[in-house]
């Protein structure tokens, strides 16, 4: 009985007033309770939201970039409803925090703009996917694949496995080169100026030798070859022009690999260069 009553004194003492929120009255007790109510929807959202991971998994259809929209849009979904629902539970109107609201407007007129600008551009990614995660992008001087994609940034990975963080809005103001975005094939262009004695239709033969001997080129579309210049004195400018789909994310080893073999290619038939 003793210990009963100890823990029925603890709870009106929890249940003392501690101030007003517009019409509601707040206690100490109160905001136990709300608190437990927001670890708790945190924690259930956390669980659906990996429940309808696994299950966008099994399906085919969903890529890993539509499942991570899919995901992130449930996720900030449930919380911001489920957040309203329980305020409302505890009788705190959602007018009660308009000073709040007018505060914020103030704060982002003062700095927060590209806070909302990025969070605003991280939900235009996430539903007309201009990019998504798997993507080989050029942003600038940043080139690397897409691996994460938040609210407020999206993660980049180079070719030296170095994160680089970007803000959301550079991917909707700047321009940007999504090299998967139509297409998993890309072209690879490399030039070649070969002396003037040299004969253009045994260049044209060394370099197609070359691209068809290399495993990562594909042979459709086809390898071509161009003349693309008579340069002073005779020389000549070939460009070799190749596709690839296996090494997206490694073409500069693509492009060493060609460069290597057609030098030993043109050498070794008695082309010199300019």
């Amino acid at each position: 009985m003793e210990t009963l009553r100890f823990y029925l004194g603890e709870l009106a003492r929890l249940n003392v007033s501690l101030f007003r929120l517009g019409d509601a009255e707040v206690t100490a007790l109160a905001l136990v309770k709300l608190v437990i109510l927001l670890a708790l929807l945190v924690a259930l959202t956390r669980r659906l939201t990996r429940f309808i991971d696994r299950r966008l998994g099994l399906r085919p259809s969903f890529d890993s970039g539509t499942r991570l929209a899919v995901v992130r849009i449930v996720h900030y979904t449930l919380i911001i409803v489920g957040t309203m629902v329980i305020l409302q539970t505890f009788g705190i109107k959602l007018t009660a925090f308009a000073v709040l609201a007018g505060a914020i407007g103030v704060g982002v007129g003062l700095g927060l703009q590209q806070i909302i600008s990025n969070f605003i551009s991280g939900l235009i990614i996430m539903f007309e996917r201009p990019i998504k995660v798997g993507d080989r992008v050029e942003l600038g001087t940043i080139e690397g694949n897409v691996t994460e994609i938040g609210m407020r940034r999206t993660t980049v990975v180079t070719s030296d496995n170095i994160a680089i963080l970007v803000p959301n809005s550079r991917f909707i103001i700047d321009n940007v080169v999504n090299v998967g975005y139509h297409s998993v094939r890309v072209r690879v262009r490399l030039s070649v100026t070969v002396a003037p004695a040299a004969d253009p239709a045994q260049v044209r033969q060394s370099l197609m030798d070359v691209a068809h001997a290399h495993p990562d080129v594909l042979t459709e579309p086809a390898p071509a070859v161009r003349l693309l210049a008579l340069q002073a004195g005779g020389a000549m400018l070939f460009e070799l022009q190749v596709w690839n789909a296996n090494r997206i994310d490694s073409r500069d080893s693509l492009i060493s690999d060609l460069n290597f073999a057609i030098r030993e290619k043109l050498l070794a038939g008695g082309i010199g260069f300019a």
